[in-house]
């Protein structure tokens, strides 16, 4: 589809986005950058409903990056809780305290500074970019390429890896005003969470449905590789789970029977362990305990 058939998109999903969109925290006016910021790390691959008691208590308590980056990394896991994907909490620590020595302790606004942080890649920062200064970038996320895929493409899912033609179509679309840009890539984005969604798309709520090439070609099935769901029960990543969540509730260092007895297998408990501790969540310690990182004693 080419820009001028897509141009008349535009404006009804504003107008949709403008009645229906979710009252989340992070998009209310006295939301600061970092609040921007926090929730595109604590949002990937988590549904919303699980971050926002979390993203709550974490700007409570870290308002900030000085305040985060004043305290131990270690803090910042316990504080993940059970979001899943851990090492998002290093990584956020990490970001606040390069914030700290790089911008004064202000999130940036530079699209390049922002993608210059640790843990910050391209969607992150074009997104706060985007949603906390205003500014007039392509914000690809799952929600937005499968939105993208139906309306302009007619295929049912976008392909598993981005295309640089996924890129050329998302910035073909972006008004010309940053503001309404901004407005437009959110907009696009709770469309696809709300009503173009992967499995049961409620396509007769949709704003564009007389424009969607997806609709218009019979909303045809999906033909690429196949798309496999996250199985979670007894792989690696619940045990690793297990074993955080005790250094988690732990006031200090554990002994390692404290870990054992939570998960039965041995062989994949010592490499669930192995792999916490060479992405740095867990720290052993010389006496033979374990805790989380910055917590020795």
């Amino acid at each position: 589809m080419s820009t001028s058939h897509t141009e008349p998109v535009i404006e009804p999903i504003i107008d949709w986005y403008e009645t229906h969109a979710r009252d989340l925290p992070w998009r209310a006016a006295s939301a600061t950058p970092w609040g921007v910021l926090v929730s595109e790390i604590m949002l990937q691959q988590t549904p919303v409903a699980r971050v926002l008691p979390v993203w709550g208590e974490w700007m409570r308590r870290w308002p900030t990056p000085a305040a985060l980056a004043a305290e131990p990394s270690g803090e910042a896991v316990r504080a993940w809780g059970r979001l899943g994907y851990p090492r998002r909490a290093l990584r956020l620590h990490a970001t606040a305290t390069a914030i700290v020595e790089r911008h004064g302790g202000e999130v940036p606004s530079s699209h390049d500074e922002l993608l210059a942080l640790p843990g910050i890649g391209t969607y992150t920062a074009a997104a706060v970019a985007s949603f906390a200064y205003r500014q007039r970038h392509a914000v690809l996320d799952t929600n937005v390429r499968r939105v993208l895929a139906r309306l302009c493409s007619g295929t049912e899912h976008p392909p598993k890896t981005q295309s640089r033609d996924e890129v050329r179509l998302a910035e073909s679309l972006l008004p010309l005003d940053p503001p309404t840009a901004a407005r437009w890539s959110v907009a696009v984005m709770e469309l696809g969470a709300l009503v173009c969604t992967a499995r049961s798309p409620r396509c007769v709520d949709c704003p564009v449905i007389a424009r969607c090439a997806w609709q218009a070609a019979g909303r045809p099935a999906y033909d690429g590789p196949p798309r496999r769901g996250q199985t979670y029960a007894g792989t690696d990543r619940q045990c690793r789970g297990r074993l955080l969540a005790v250094l988690r509730d732990a006031e200090g260092p554990v002994e390692k029977a404290a870990l054992d007895v939570v998960w039965s297998e041995a062989v994949q408990r010592e490499r669930a362990l192995d792999a916490l501790i060479a992405d740095g969540l867990v720290d052993p310690l010389d006496d033979g305990r374990y805790a989380l990182p910055g917590h020795t004693a």
